[in-house]
């Protein structure tokens, strides 16, 4: 079938998408180059069908998603791409959709940023049973990705995602809160979180910090607007682009995210679960998105053991161990020891909440703190002693432990 690709109320291109796969099979006229999404490569004026393919399957539903082949079944889809056609495509992190030809419909009156959208998807892809009347397929749910369980739910006139954790510790719900805690006592720019209860399991909740005005491009969407010289590390290779393009105040954001990330022991800070802001009118870059989506940390799924050792600790998304990508923060004159003073009591009374404790025990919570503590102390240490503050901290950053080729680095988007 036909469509154009929109951007809001920009014509960017003539597409075709194949009836069975919901991949795109073919690219017509291109309207509006400067409104492609970014980093795909266009050769005399035609954008790379495999390029553009490649974005609109990162917008589906991944195959691993908890649940999902279940939810299929119960919907009577054969693959998450056709719930992205179902639903235009149209998603709460951009402005971009799809126009069947011949349609009057307009931006203004289908955008889930300022309409109403049907809870159906969010329901069965929560386990729910398939209505017996005709769905309603139009939910930003069919566009949300990530591995583990979540949905959008409008509450209190405020666009929410609702995400789950994973057995048997079910802690990542209660680790984004303690993120967010150590954020906001650093002053750093991050989504608030709480958690509610849904069937006797906790789950994550955030406001949506895209507006109907701005869109996040994920960091792996910015990797892409250029090839990666082999001689270039990953972390140079992003600065880089990311200068090219002009978003501002890059550095100190990496600085501050990977500070965090250092603290929390966060194993899964993969490239599409960062990234920038820009206007979706303009495409102006307004700078890095609030720091989000930390949950897979604080030995999310190790026993209390492993987590008092640091064992089996990974790191993404430019080295593979913490230690090391914790050498590439170029200024520490931010960060402040003494404002986390209670981070034993946030992490207590967060693992302790609600039915938190049939998950979560005493040992456990103990063993999480005093981990978060010493890896405290040793950024203060580093701070203090002014290490490697003024040197190339890039130089040597090449060759060895680099994290996984950032060609699989893709995953969830807040």
């Amino acid at each position: 079938m036909k469509y154009t690709l929109m951007h809001k109320n920009t014509a960017v291109a003539q597409i075709e998408l194949d009836d069975v796969t919901g991949l795109i099979s073919r690219i017509g006229e291109v309207y509006a180059e400067k409104h492609l999404p970014l980093g795909i490569s266009v050769v005399r004026g035609r954008p790379d069908r495999a390029d553009l393919n490649e974005w609109w399957t990162d917008r589906s539903i991944p195959a691993s998603r908890s649940g999902i082949r279940e939810a299929l079944e119960t919907l009577e889809i054969s693959n998450t791409k056709m719930l992205l056609v179902r639903c235009l495509g149209l998603s709460l992190s951009d402005q971009y959709w799809i126009k069947p030809e011949g349609s009057e419909l307009s931006w203004e009156h289908i955008n889930f940023f300022d309409n109403p959208f049907s809870d159906d998807i969010g329901d069965v892809l929560f386990g729910g049973n398939k209505k017996t009347d005709a769905l309603d397929f139009s939910s930003p749910d069919n566009t949300s990705d990530g591995n583990l369980k979540k949905r959008w739910k409008i509450m209190d006139g405020k666009r929410c995602l609702i995400k789950g954790g994973s057995n048997p510790f079910r802690q990542q719900p209660f680790n984004e809160v303690i993120a967010a805690g150590i954020m906001a006592r650093l002053g750093i720019a991050h989504v608030p979180y709480s958690v509610i209860w849904h069937k006797d399991a906790p789950y994550s909740v955030c406001e949506d910090f895209v507006t109907a005005e701005t869109e996040l491009i994920p960091a792996w969407r910015i990797l892409k607007m250029r090839k990666k010289p082999n001689n270039v590390s990953l972390y140079t290779h992003f600065l880089a682009c990311a200068e090219e393009l002009g978003i501002p105040g890059v550095q100190a954001f990496l600085d501050r995210m990977i500070t965090v990330d250092y603290i929390i022991a966060n194993e899964d800070r993969h490239f599409n679960n960062f990234g920038a802001i820009r206007d979706a009118e303009t495409l102006e870059w307004l700078g890095m998105a609030p720091i989000y989506d930390s949950g897979s940390s604080l030995g999310y799924d190790k026993v209390a053991s492993e987590i008092r050792a640091s064992r089996n600790v990974t790191c993404k998304p430019f080295k593979n161990d913490h230690e090391e990508q914790l050498k590439l923060v170029s200024d520490l004159s931010w960060f402040d020891p003494n404002r986390l003073s209670d981070v034993r009591e946030l992490i207590e009374d967060t693992l302790s909440e609600g039915g938190a404790s049939e998950y979560i025990d005493k040992s456990r919570i103990t063993a999480i703190a005093d981990a978060v503590e010493r890896r405290i102390r040793h950024i203060a240490d580093i701070a203090a002693e002014h290490t490697a503050r003024n040197e190339d901290f890039t130089e040597n950053d090449v060759e060895e432990n680099i994290a996984e080729d950032y060609s699989n680095q893709k995953g969830q988007r807040f």
